[in-house]
């Protein structure tokens, strides 16, 4: 349950509706599976009890009470137990949101700004109501120097909020975007009062004060590092609200933290926690075992989504001069045996990513042929030939292939690209040894690194894998000081002004952003743009796909491995609704739940 996961969730973008009138709630297509009027989602039970506790876990620890910022780490839950949004999305639609703190948007109809009115029944927890003052200031703030660059990137195109009343705001964009009108309904909305007597990048002390926020929780319990939980608001305003209903039920929920996910597994077990998504495969086929799960105390079960599975990978950090080479990295995605991988230590229970759009229409399939061709010949001269002539298709070790083979074209590759074997160990012409170190935040990914290191030492290479401290892994990432890391690159339905934070240039030296390769492309800038200003589904997909070739044949990600379902462990006292959402997160999931031993 990682932070970097719930900040994905915001991704889950929709998109612009096209009636141009004031509406509780907006879509791609101007089509809205639930009307006015609405009283829950459906993947919902609104006779859900409101009760009984909850309590998770999360790796490291936390230093912070601001979600919004770079510096430190904040404890999970924060940004979405504590704060919300003018909207929120429906998980059972692919683009669509609805008005939460807004009771109404209103889409301009050149569509260079969006009007929303706020409900007047919205209210901070220290009981003051939510204004535009305080929606003016949230995008101010988070668009400074002061917040986390994420939202700087992904906000960007919208110029500025014109308060029209205390009770309306209009943001406008710099341009047309088919996406900005929900980024703005996406924009966690802060307490300016708050802010201003306390400071938005606090430090010390003042950096650890429970915010106010309108969210349904409070923040009760802190023991720094170690735990925090989270109290259900008895004053929450938006309890019955029909985005809301049927959610959030537990009464409190604490986050107790461990320095591994194998200490996790065993607490889990011993009954420390209620409830994790497991995301090892081994852990959830041999560890997830005994006398608990034989009992019925606890449950495991696969909770089958639609979501996009975007791309996990190897991610080479271009800007170490090791990398710099194209084929040095094709190179080195030549040694990673996935089959020998899935069937030894994953139990097959995986498949091969093959696009940065995985399990989605959005990926690039057979060759670039019509508007995808089109979108990509001006840059003929600028993209590796195999953008035009090769399908996408990741390294395998079935027959006739082998790793044998493969090892073989990697030695070739190498040698193209200076490096040879001199002494004992690769070297290139200046006599530099070819050593790098893949750093992890989690041991349980040892077992995958070990046989890939000794594929790599075949071919002269000295690499070593490292793990240390969740916290100190997730400061270095935000501060690229890695060689290699593993990543996922969550994707939504509909990708959009995300993708900047993923490979345009404009964040490849900007730390916090997730531009983790630091990929400075013209190219690839001038494809990212075309997915944001695309004006309908198609010029998207096209787009996606275009992208989605360059981004493989640059060979900046050593793709590894998705699955189509969730793999949850939880205790048997928990009841769900009937109905489970298509596109979602395990910790959207568990917020339908309840204590079923609340009477």
């Amino acid at each position: 349950m990682r932070r970097y996961a719930i900040l994905s969730l915001l991704l889950f973008a929709v998109l612009v509706p096209l009636r141009l009138h004031a509406a509780h709630g907006i879509s791609i297509d101007g089509k809205l599976k639930y009307p006015s009027g609405f009283t829950h989602f459906d993947y919902v039970a609104p006779e859900a009890k409101k009760g009984g506790s909850l309590t998770l876990h999360d790796l490291g620890a936390f230093d912070k009470m601001n979600p919004f910022t770079l510096k430190g780490n904040s404890p999970y839950g924060l940004d979405s137990l504590v704060f919300e949004t003018l909207a929120v999305p429906s998980l059972d639609e692919p683009f669509a949101e609805y008005g939460l703190i807004a009771k109404d948007i209103e889409l301009a109809a050149d569509r260079l700004s969006v009007t929303f009115t706020l409900d007047e029944r919205a209210r901070f927890s220290d009981g003051t109501p939510v204004t535009a003052a305080d929606v003016q200031f949230s995008l101010e703030t988070l668009k400074s120097d002061k917040a986390h660059p994420f939202y700087q990137i992904y906000l960007q195109d919208i110029k500025e909020a014109e308060i029209l009343d205390p009770g309306r705001i209009r943001f406008h964009f710099h341009r047309v975007n088919r996406e900005l009108h929900m980024i703005a309904g996406q924009l966690p909305v802060l307490s300016k009062a708050f802010y201003e007597k306390n400071g938005f990048d606090a430090q010390g002390d003042k950096s650890m004060i429970p915010p106010v926020g309108s969210g349904p929780y409070l923040v009760d319990k802190v023991d720094p590092g170690k735990s925090i939980s989270y109290r259900r608001n008895p004053e929450y305003w938006a309890s019955e609200h029909p985005t809301r209903k049927g959610t959030y039920n537990f009464d409190r929920i604490t986050v107790k933290y461990f320095k591994d996910q194998v200490v996790a597994v065993e607490a889990f077990k011993a009954g420390e926690f209620d409830f994790m998504a497991m995301n090892i495969a081994k852990q959830w086929q041999r560890d997830l075992v005994g006398r608990q799960f034989d009992s019925g105390a606890l449950v495991k079960k696969l909770f089958p989504h639609k979501n996009n599975a975007g791309m996990q990978g190897f991610v080479f950090n271009t800007r170490r001069p090791v990398f710099q080479d194209r084929l040095v990295r094709k190179a080195l995605g030549l040694a990673l045996d996935f089959e020998w991988t899935n069937t030894s230590l994953f139990f097959d229970q995986y498949t091969r990513n093959n696009s940065f759009f995985s399990n989605s229409d959005l990926a690039a399939t057979g060759l670039p042929q019509g508007a995808e061709l089109a979108l990509l010949e001006p840059f003929r001269q600028d993209l590796p030939p195999e953008v035009f002539t090769t399908e996408l298709s990741p390294p395998t070790t079935k027959p006739p292939s082998s790793l044998r083979a493969n090892l073989r074209e990697a030695k070739e590759l190498l040698a193209q690209a200076g490096w040879e074997m001199t002494g004992g160990a690769l070297r290139n012409k200046k006599g530099e040894e070819f050593k790098f170190e893949l750093l992890l935040g989690e041991s349980s990914f040892e077992r995958v690194m070990a046989p890939y290191v000794k594929n790599l030492e075949k071919l002269g290479i000295r690499a070593q894998y490292r793990t240390i401290d969740p916290a100190l892994f997730t400061d270095r990432v935000k501060n690229f000081d890695f060689d290699m890391i593993v990543n996922v690159y969550g994707q939504s339905q509909s990708p959009g002004n995300e993708q900047r934070d993923y490979w345009h240039s404009a964040s490849a030296d900007k730390n916090g952003s997730r531009n983790y390769a630091g990929i400075k492309s013209p190219v690839v800038d001038r494809l990212v743009d075309a997915i944001i200003y695309a004006t309908t589904r198609e010029e998207l997909t096209t787009a996606c796909r275009a992208l989605d070739r360059v981004l493989w044949y640059g060979y900046y990600v050593i793709p590894n491995w998705y699955l189509a379902s969730h793999r949850l462990a939880y205790s048997s006292r928990f009841r769900q609704p009937a109905t489970l959402p298509l596109y979602y997160s395990p910790d959207q999931l568990l917020m339908t739940w309840w204590d079923g031993t609340v009477q």
